[in-house]
């Protein structure tokens, strides 16, 4: 069944058939709200949120635009809602959730995780405005399209956005004592 399809069964009293969305965007809702956080159990409960949200507004949902687009809408509104409600505005490294390749030895395994440290430092002290493109752009691979529609901004900010992210990113990184990165 196509998005929309669930979407009028579950608006026809079919509340079960609900799931089926769920199971398919919960992997995506999380992703985003993990990223943007950085935090595995805060990500749990928000991503809770984005679907109790997405239900109650089922009526709402135009099936001009694709569901994905509308879904990481709701996401990404929710999670800037929810950090500016907290003030939450670092995270720190010890809280970071990453995986270090196995493939390299210990020593070139440890420094491989450093940087992504480091990375993920300067990406949190980003502005929301900055983060969320740039995070939709680079970890979730969407266009910059999707990305104009998902946070309601023309095209032209979105490039510019990510420019401007990408630019401060590299500034922060070079500025680091002795961090040297490929960007």
């Amino acid at each position: 069944m196509e998005d929309y399809e669930v979407i009028e069964a579950c608006l026809q009293g079919k509340k079960e058939m609900f799931e089926l969305l769920v199971s398919r965007y919960k992997n995506l809702v999380y992703s985003i709200i993990l990223r943007m956080t950085n935090d595995a159990e805060e990500a749990n409960d928000l991503a809770q949120e984005v679907f109790i949200k997405v239900y109650r507004n089922l009526d709402k949902y135009q099936p001009d635009y694709k569901f994905s687009t509308w879904i990481m809408r709701i996401t990404t509104n929710l999670v800037i809602d929810a950090r500016r409600k907290n003030k939450h505005t670092t995270v720190s490294v010890d809280e970071m959730i990453t995986e270090p390749s196995t493939d390299w030895g210990p020593e070139q395994g440890y420094l491989e995780q450093e940087k992504i440290n480091e990375v993920m430092t300067a990406l949190n002290s980003l502005p929301d405005m900055y983060k969320v493109p740039i995070i939709l752009f680079h970890q979730q691979g969407l266009s910059y399209q999707e990305i104009s529609e998902i946070i309601n901004e023309p095209l032209s900010k979105v490039k510019n956005r990510i420019f401007r992210a990408r630019k401060m990113l590299k500034e922060i990184l070079l500025s680091k004592e002795g961090g040297v990165y490929e960007l």
